[in-house]
């Protein structure tokens, strides 16, 4: 920067002052930086939900098939001596062959009924083919579309063959008999499961297969050919379906250690326990087990099913294990299918993890089919390992001496172990192992407590953390939680409800049906719980009721609306907008509700939230009335009432600080346009009308009809408004006084047309793709249309609004909606527009003429004709013809128009396009009246549906949805700004040290005194005129405003950083400008001379700027210079043309914005709330010029345009606020400016020139300066006690307080010493001193005080 070196040293720049300011930094609050204001405004994109069993499925028949012949050996299995013998823990060779294959048949039975009670079973024990046959066909018959086990054990027939054949027996057991797997898989069908527990078991699986791609080859030829064979029969089961488990691979042998069973695979899966102690026991390991052998095993007490007994809590331990080495080795939807379909196959996968550890020990390798990716070395086998360790080790006391069991640490180990992923680690990494085990632990009671609360704060982490924790399958137990009625679970419970809920709304339905909904109606109704458990109770409610019938009903009976509406008033601002949007949703389309609400008066008890400070709640409470007046039952005058009362509280948000609450105001109107469509039809009717008979001044109505080029036509061309300027609308005024007494709205403000801005209609084809605005093509009312409109309907004579009564309820609702129409905000007008043409287009499809029956009717009743309508609107304004009337579908069924009331007084009836409007019955139907014949016609046959359905009842803005994302996101996690090593938090600390350097290195060189100030350090041609410049306080960018765009410019660099269009009407000026937030993330308000605002970000850099939010500042601004060009003549003769347009002054310090302008009010907005907080009146009949305030004293000056400078003191009330008026000033006010230290003084500026020092507590000025007359423009510097004065006759002065000049700047550098022109606006900068000039030949210059150092 251009400073000496000794200044960046020197230590007079007190460091106690600029620590303090650097303090400020972090404390100043900043305005428009709320998630409403950074994201758009709709629900997360839902995410498929895979954790619901689609099929869930049973195992309901068992074969269990031995082939044991025993006492036989097959002659292909040479045995050893001695050899496993144990066939289901029973030696065969103890008892007679017959009875030892009943027995283990029996047991084998018993030892599956353990898993699956209620299957059927069949035994076949050494069976012949057809014995198999008839078992398989009978069990597939009975089972139907359920799975079918068949348990397969060959150790007493021969090895599976290559050919894909297992052995049985004859019927006189003298041969073994192949059975091929071929006729196995036909007879058994699908769904099956297959268990093979022999030598070479992997063979099967492999025929299994080629023999299923067999099948579905042939299938294919069947399909192609009808004359094949198999096209007649009934299709065969697909095998994809099968799942099978081999006991080894295709070419290993069993083992046949005689320390285990011989069928070690089926006692694996159908004995885990068991044969994992014996297995454990076996081990070198088991040495350090002092005392435990294998027949002490067999004494464990307990039982299987009893977690309390330590085989209960081994079995608990191992299924815990199983299920999260499977959970998390396999990929999910295997996981899905073979651990959570089936309860029996579910077992026998857990139950396989461990045969394939232990068989794995001894050379053979279980095979699966899906395949499995091998699970033996997992981790968690240690953690079983210890657990059966600590059991064991207590066996020899327990049984011995009858101590008590200790119970396993391991679940609490397990806890902490998850404790410990969830606080150490990082956002991107794999899901904790722990998570199945969180899931057994929800089992207990002992660690229950402990387990939902670490079960919350994962669900916390986001929606990715539901859907994995619903993957898992913890829906059933969160579910069964809620039958309990422990307190302490209760905002566990509701906490994790409100996540799975955020993110999958379908379990509404499984709430409804468990009843469970009636846990969070009590806790909602329960005053002790904290504001935060019931919010998320009310939301989850919310959720339960929404769009679904069952849960309307289930929660009015539980009184949920009662309960919502006590809880209105809550001071907690998240539960107030949830209850609000939870009573939105129960009546949603659902009647009984409805009046439920009207006996509880609930519409009333809404009404004190349309105020509410915080504007989501204002939204919600929008919502909920909108829905309220949205039922479509049966009308009665009741209810009608009730509606139009709405409507009305409604309709006064109309100028609400937030777009978002105005784009909930639309629909909710919309809602009630839909409710009464035919009054509204008969309304748009009348405007239609109106807008037609009423010609307001305007180059556009004066043009010939052929200069209009019609938008279709040529894109390129700006699109023409019908209203350039306003300068015959004075005449207009005083009906707009007779309006005021007519409308008990606060309506009256929005009469005059300051009041609208067509926001979003642009005027060049670059703004339209900035803005989005809504191609008009589309629209049967065109912006202009609709503009003139809303100006007729406030000027035209007011009887001759036909029908209804001028003052009715659907004429105010459509004025609310044209005053929406025009937004300052694109998404609010584009919804308006929506609903507006809607009606405009069944309005004119149904009042086609009908018959007219005699002269007389004549001039009361012959409405717009549509075709009429059309075209001349299309002249007008660019909007396109009517949809053809000649198309069929509209001609068949015309509904008759709406009836109505004659008017006392009707002006004779003027047709607007030559007379034939009365008579237009006598036109042939098939043709449009006024067209240009055939060749229109054509084109408007294009589009006979066009414009069908602009509105639906399910107009809607993601409000809801939005809010609900609230409860996705993680709760508990710091933002990120608060967080100190965040990118957010350093980005912001640079900028705070980058603004105590500005201040530190400014206040060096203003305090030694600026002796000149004409150092031209920039000059650039800005693309328009410049009407408002401002430096950025702290980065090198200076914003130039033209008429209805801003250029930034790096005055540093010299370069142009960007250019946008502020989306103000074409008869609008942008007339200031503010930085806000500007010591951190900046935003740019803009306002315009019609009273709107607009604030922007992602400017001046290499992003598209993008509005943040626009509302309506002033809804009353007189319409007096508007439309001429802001030519320098204004200000020479101010009181013949006025006009100060909007001048605004922003305070960071309280978020408060001050706004005033051509009105007679200076209104405070308080931008935290988005809402009107004041209006102090100014006590004067002329424009307010000029605005500064101080919030340490609370003071408001205010410059005027009759000379007057004004001090109010906004403490006080409206009447007694204004504490000093000065009239030394004989003319216009061009600058008043608040000195902000705290015995600071005004200094005020008027057109003459004379500059006057006033002290806020006398009544006189302190001193006077004269200085140049035809004062333009006038800047005051805030730390140099400068001041520049810019003038008509092309020159800048600059002087010192004393008001000695000290440069007089006329010529630009360079440019061979080009004339400066016409000054048309100048601004200091806030800390440097430099001073922007721009002027009326385009050019935009900064001087300054000292040389660049080059």
């Amino acid at each position: 920067m251009k400073m000496d070196s000794d200044l960046l040293h020197s230590p007079a720049v007190g460091l106690a002052e600029e620590e303090e300011a650097d303090m400020n930094d972090w404390k100043l609050p900043l305005a428009f930086m709320k998630k409403r204001h950074s994201e758009k405004i709709e629900g997360s994109k839902a995410l498929a939900q895979s954790w619901r069993m689609k099929d869930r499925m049973k195992t309901v028949s068992v074969a269990l098939v031995l082939c044991l012949n025993v006492g036989v050996d097959p002659p292909d299995v040479v045995k050893t001596s001695p050899c496993a013998r144990l066939e289901c823990w029973i030696d065969p060779l103890s008892m007679s062959p017959q009875k030892a294959l009943e027995t283990i048949g029996a047991n084998l039975q018993k030892q599956y009924e353990n898993w699956q009670p209620r299957a059927r079973y069949k035994q076949s024990l050494d069976p012949t083919v057809d014995e198999v046959k008839k078992l398989c066909t009978s069990l597939r018959r009975n089972a139907k579309e359920e799975r079918v086990l068949f348990h397969y054990n060959g150790h007493g027939v021969p090895r599976p063959t290559v050919n894909g054949e297992i052995w049985v027996f004859n019927k006189n057991y003298t041969q073994y008999i192949p059975l091929s797997i071929y006729d196995l898989q036909t007879w058994m069908g699908s769904p099956s499961i297959f268990v093979y527990d022999c030598s070479n078991a992997g063979i099967i699986v492999k025929s299994f297969k080629q023999f299923a791609l067999q099948r579905e080859q042939e299938l294919e030829v069947a399909a192609i050919n009808p004359s094949h064979p198999l096209a007649q029969m009934p299709l065969p089961p697909s095998m994809k379906n099968c799942i099978q488990l081999a006991a080894c691979e295709a070419s290993e042998l069993l083992p046949m250690n005689p320390d285990l069973p011989a069928d070690l695979f089926t006692s694996c899966l159908t004995t885990p326990i068991k044969i994992a102690l014996r297995w454990f026991c076996m081990q070198k390991s088991a040495k350090l087990v002092p005392g435990v052998t294998l027949d002490l095993i067999e004494k464990i007490p307990g039982r299987l099913n009893d977690r309390r007994t330590p085989l209960g809590e081994l079995n608990w331990i191992f299924t815990a294990i199983t299920d999260t080495i499977a959970w998390n080795v396999l990929p999910r939807d295997l996981f899905q299918k073979l651990f959570r379909q089936d309860l029996l196959v579910a077992s026998l996968f857990r139950n396989f993890l461990l045969a394939e550890r232990i068989m794995r020990s001894y050379n053979c390798t279980p095979v699966s089919s899906p395949r499995l990716p091998p699970t033996y070395m997992h981790a968690m086998w240690q953690a079983w390992d210890l657990a059966v360790d600590i059991c064991l080790s207590q066996l020899p006391t327990i049984i011995e001496e009858g101590t008590a069991f200790r119970h396993s640490p391991f679940f609490a180990e397990q806890l902490t172990a998850f404790q410990v992923w969830l606080t150490m680690g990082v956002e991107n990494r794999n899901p904790p192992e722990q998570l199945p085990i969180v899931l057994q632990v929800l089992l207990s009671q002992v660690h229950r407590l402990r387990a939902l609360d670490l079960l919350g704060r994962f669900l916390d982490l986001g929606p990715w953390a539901v859907s994995l924790a619903l993957s898992v399958g913890i829906f059933p137990y969160v579910l069964k939680l809620l039958q309990s009625s422990a307190r302490e679970l209760r905002p566990l419970l509701v906490f994790i409800w409100a996540k799975i809920l955020a993110v999958d709304s379908s379990c509404q339905a499984d709430l409804v049906k468990d009843n469970g909904h009636k846990y969070f109606l009590s806790v909602l109704a329960d005053s002790y719980m904290p504001a935060e458990h019931r919010t998320m109770a009310v939301f989850i409610l919310a959720v339960i009721v929404n769009s679904y019938n069952t849960g309307q009903e289930a929660c009015l009976q539980g009184n949920l609306i009662a309960n919502c509406l006590e809880q209105l008033s809550d001071p907690h601002p998240l539960l107030r907008q949830w209850v609000a949007i939870c009573l939105g949703r129960i009546w949603q389309n659902f009647e009984p509700a409805r009046w439920c609400g009207v006996r509880d008066s609930a519409h009333e008890k809404l009404y004190t939230l349309l105020s509410d400070p915080i504007p989501e709640v204002r939204c919600a409470a929008v919502f909920a009335l909108g829905t309220f007046v949205g039922n479509s039952a049966e009308r009665t005058d009741h209810s009608t009432t009730i509606d139009h009362n709405v409507a009305m509280m409604l309709a006064q948000l109309i100028n609400d600080g937030s777009p978002v609450v105005r784009k909930e105001l639309v629909v909710a109107l919309s809602h009630l346009v839909v409710q009464y469509e035919s009054n509204f039809c008969t309304v748009a009717l009348q405007f239609i009308e109106e807008e037609k008979n009423y010609s307001v001044p305007s180059p556009a109505n004066t043009a010939e009809p052929g200069n209009l080029t019609p938008v279709r036509d040529s894109p390129a061309i700006p699109r023409l408004r019908s209203v350039n300027s306003y300068t015959n609308i004075r005449a207009a005024t005083t009906a707009r006084n007779l309006n005021k007494s007519l409308q008990n709205l606060n309506l009256n403000e929005e009469g005059g047309p300051a009041a609208f801005s067509p926001g979003n209609l642009s005027t060049s084809s670059s703004a339209s793709s900035t803005l989005g605005s809504p191609d008009n093509d589309e629209y049967i009312l065109s912006f202009e249309t609709i503009d003139k409109m809303r100006r007729v309907s406030s000027y035209s004579s007011l009887n001759s609004l036909i029908g209804v009564s001028f003052n009715s309820v659907y004429t105010q609702i459509w004025r609310v909606l044209l005053h929406l129409a025009a937004d300052p905000f694109p998404e609010v007008s584009d919804l308006a527009m929506k609903v507006l043409n809607s009606i405009a287009y069944k309005a004119t499809m149904n009042a086609r003429p009908q018959r007219i029956l005699d002269s007389g009717s004549l001039t009361q009743s012959a409405p717009a004709s549509p075709t009429s309508k059309g075209t001349h609107i299309h002249q007008a304004g660019g909007s396109p013809p009517m949809p053809s009337t000649s198309s069929s579908s509209l001609t068949n069924e015309v509904p008759k128009p709406p009836t109505r009331e004659q008017p006392a007084t009707r002006p004779p009836y003027t047709p607007t396009l030559g007379g034939q409007a009365p008579h237009s019955h006598q036109f042939p139907r098939t043709r449009k009246m006024f067209d240009k014949g055939p060749e229109q016609a054509a084109e408007d046959g294009d589009e006979p549906g066009g414009h069908r359905n602009y509105i639906c009842p399910a107009l809607q803005t993601g409000l809801c949805d939005w809010s609900a994302k609230y409860f996705a996101q993680p709760v508990m996690k710091i933002p990120e700004e608060h967080d100190v090593e965040s990118q957010v938090r350093m980005e912001r600390q640079w900028r705070f040290l980058r603004n105590t350097r500005v201040r530190r290195q400014s206040r060096g060189i203003t305090q030694k005194g600026v002796s000149r100030l004409d150092d031209q350090i920039f000059i650039n041609r800005n693309p328009g005129v410049p009407s408002v410049v401002k430096f950025h306080p702290f980065n090198t960018c200076i914003a130039v405003a033209d008429k209805d765009s801003i250029c930034f410019w790096d005055w540093e660099k010299g370069e142009r950083l960007d250019y946008f269009y502020n989306g103000n009407p074409r008869y609008t000026r942008i007339t200031a400008m503010e930085y806000l937030n500007g010591h951190d993330c900046s935003l740019l308000l803009t306002a315009t001379d019609d009273g709107a605002l607009r604030i922007w970000k992602n400017f001046a850099d290499q992003k598209n700027p993008e509005m943040v939010t626009a509302w309506q500042g002033l809804s009353d601004m007189l319409p007096t210079t508007r439309g001429l060009a802001r030519r320098v003549s204004i200000y020479l003769d101010r009181s013949k043309q006025g006009g100060a347009g909007m001048v605004v002054d922003w305070e960071q310090e309280t978020g408060l914005l001050m706004t005033s302008g051509d009105v007679r009010v200076v209104r405070i907005w308080d931008t935290d709330r988005e809402m009107k907080i004041q209006d102090i009146p100014t006590g004067a009949d002329s424009c307010v010029t000029s605005l500064s305030c101080d919030s340490q004293r609370s003071l408001i000056v205010a410059g005027l345009g009759d000379g007057s400078v004004r001090v109010f003191d906004r403490r006080m009330g409206p009447n007694e606020c204004r504490v000093m008026t000065y009239r030394e000033h004989g003319a216009w006010v061009v600058k008043a400016h608040l000195q902000k230290e705290t015995d600071g003084h005004i200094i005020s500026v008027s057109v003459n020139g004379d500059v006057r020092f006033f002290e806020p507590r006398s009544p006189d000025s302190v001193n006077v300066l004269q200085t140049v007359k035809g004062l333009t423009a006038l800047d005051i510097h805030p730390q140099a006690n400068l001041f520049a004065c810019g003038s008509m006759n092309q020159f800048i002065a600059v002087y010192n307080s004393n008001g000695d000049v000290i440069s007089n700047i006329k010529y630009y550098d360079g440019f061979m010493g080009q004339r400066i022109g016409a000054i048309s606006c100048l601004a200091f900068h806030p800390h440097w001193p430099h001073l922007a000039v721009g002027s009326n030949d385009y050019y935009m210059s900064i001087y300054s005080a000292e040389k660049r150092l080059r």
